[in-house]
């Protein structure tokens, strides 16, 4: 699905070509020139500020202005749903093979600029070079999944069997109308891209409002659009605070359906709340608390990598980290002995240079997490390595902690609540029906992955465990790591609202409702 060369993914476990490092040093001195500026939001082409600005500061250093983002009123939302409502007959009736043209030109677009995205997304949310590249490849394919799905099943147009008088008997899927799109900072591209394009190629229009810990990428995203020629009434651009924009997207009537990606409890609320009159789509990704299970007849080599790149990519600020291991007895002071070897020789910095991998968290509240959690397991279990703030040097005026392996009681709060930061809980256990107990007893159902290399044990795991993505003796990671068209991504249970995952068959379709069409031409 996507170009043609080396490109990195989230299993790519390093990157030394110099080439690509010398391209993206030239995005950094990009993205750069775009910071620190004011930056409106667009309503049907329209660049409007608002009423109040958002001053949004790098997690690197406190110091840099990202941008001071326009934050669009309730006002300014609702001219935003009416204009995509306006503008949809058009949109709708404009050939699928041509919103699949543009949406693969915005792919191509979107790999371009791969650099300075990726650049601008270390200064945005932290996150080093490879799982930002990753990111915005992730991105490009993600639009390309898309314009493939609608272009492999032909516009979705299926002829039925005729019955009884002669004329046509025809199957469409139809889009809804207007989209409404609510993307995290913690993949402020790719979950921003994805759900839109799926919108946008299946003739809805779309109104996007991103994080606004993560707006100078969805503002990029606008203008990728915007450059490869989707008319400004089909995509909208709305920055601005969650009670004000977001409520007004959730509870304005003329929003037909909904993709929202972040908490449990706000997206649940969502869920409750959306629909109104009658039932309409809601896609909601929610979060994980996903496991590891370790045998004794794992490779520990493997799955300490695995569970390491899983546990503490992006600081472990992803939907996907792997925040729990349960290993069995047999192996266990030596998995965690390599675990803790491998982790404490992290490198911890500034995520735009080269030989960087753990970043800053996001923010002042994710720091509090951190430190609560840490305050957990020194009161009920020990932490084994990490548990502090680094604070030497230019990182004092960043949020960077040291990644952290703890021991707790099985019972602590630690086990179930969805922490987002570079934290894994570990425990032995005296059997693998012992380990997927504990791994489903969740509300969450995410993610989860396995090292065993027998074969009878990785398949009680596939048909017991309760994840919507699940690997085996990944070494790029024991959880993390899915791609559009290889490893579709969604939860079950509290993870998800509808089953369907990202970047695989069954998801572009839920932006879109069937229609039975017969006309009679006798």
């Amino acid at each position: 699905m996507a170009e043609q060369g080396f490109r990195i993914t989230y299993a790519t476990m390093t990157a030394d070509d110099e080439e690509l490092h010398r391209a993206y040093d030239e995005g950094i001195e990009r993205a750069r020139a775009w910071i620190g500026q004011e930056r409106p939001f667009f309503v049907n082409g329209e660049a409007r500020m608002g009423e109040e600005t958002h001053e949004e500061r790098s997690p690197i250093d406190r110091d840099i202005v990202i941008a001071r983002f326009g934050q669009a009123s309730r006002q300014d939302v609702r001219d935003a749903i009416a204009a995509a409502e306006a503008f949809f007959p058009e949109w709708a009736a404009t050939p699928w093979q041509e919103r699949v043209r543009l949406i693969r030109r915005a792919a191509d677009l979107i790999t371009e600029r791969r650099y300075e995205l990726a650049a601008l997304m270390a200064l945005e949310v932290g996150k080093n070079r490879l799982e930002a590249l990753g990111d915005v490849e992730e991105s490009a394919d993600l639009l390309r999944w898309n314009a493939h799905e609608m272009e492999k099943h032909d516009g979705f147009v299926v002829p039925m069997q005729p019955i009884g008088a002669p004329g046509e008997y025809v199957d469409v899927m139809r889009p809804y109308g207007v989209w409404a799109v609510i993307s995290p900072f913690n993949f402020p591209l790719a979950l921003a891209a994805g759900p839109s394009s799926a919108a946008l190629v299946a003739g809805n229009c779309v109104v996007f409002k991103p994080s606004n810990a993560g707006a100078a990428l969805g503002c990029r995203l606008y203008e990728v659009y915007r450059d490869a020629g989707i008319p400004a009434g089909a995509f909208h651009l709305v920055t601005g605070r969650g009670p004000v924009a977001g409520d007004e997207l959730v509870q304005n009537p003329d929003v037909d359906g909904i993709t929202f990606t972040g908490s449990y409890e706000v997206g649940m609320g969502i869920y409750r709340s959306f629909a109104k009159e009658y039932p309409k789509p809601v896609i909601c990704e929610m979060g994980g608390k996903n496991p590891t299970i370790v045998t004794r007849h794992a490779d520990l080599d493997k799955a300490t990598d695995g569970v390491l790149r899983s546990a503490f990519g992006f600081q472990g600020q992803k939907c996907s980290a792997c925040s729990r291991v349960y290993v069995e007895r047999e192996v266990y002071d030596e998995f965690l002995r390599l675990l803790t070897e491998k982790t404490e020789r992290i490198r911890i910095g500034n995520p735009l240079e080269k030989d960087v991998y753990l970043g800053p968290v996001i923010s002042e509240n994710a720091l509090r997490t951190f430190e609560e959690a840490v305050a957990e397991a020194q009161k009920n279990g020990r932490v084994i390595t990490g548990g502090e703030r680094v604070t030497e040097g230019d990182l004092a005026r960043g949020n960077f902690v040291q990644p952290t392996i703890v021991e707790a009681p099985l019972d602590s709060w630690i086990w179930k609540k969805e922490l987002f930061v570079p934290f894994v809980s570990v425990a032995p256990v005296d059997s693998l029906d012992e380990a997927l107990k504990l791994a489903n007893d969740t509300e969450y159902g995410l993610t989860a992955g396995l090292y065993s290399e027998d074969r009878d044990e990785i398949q009680r795991f596939l048909d017991t465990i309760e994840a919507g993505v699940v690997y085996v003796n990944r070494r790029a990671g024991a959880t993390t790591g899915a791609w559009p068209g290889a490893q579709p991504f969604g939860g079950w249970k509290g993870s998800g609202t509808t089953g369907k995952a990202s970047g695989g068959p069954y998801y572009l379709m839920q932006y879109l409702r069937e229609q039975s069409r017969t006309v009679i031409t006798e």
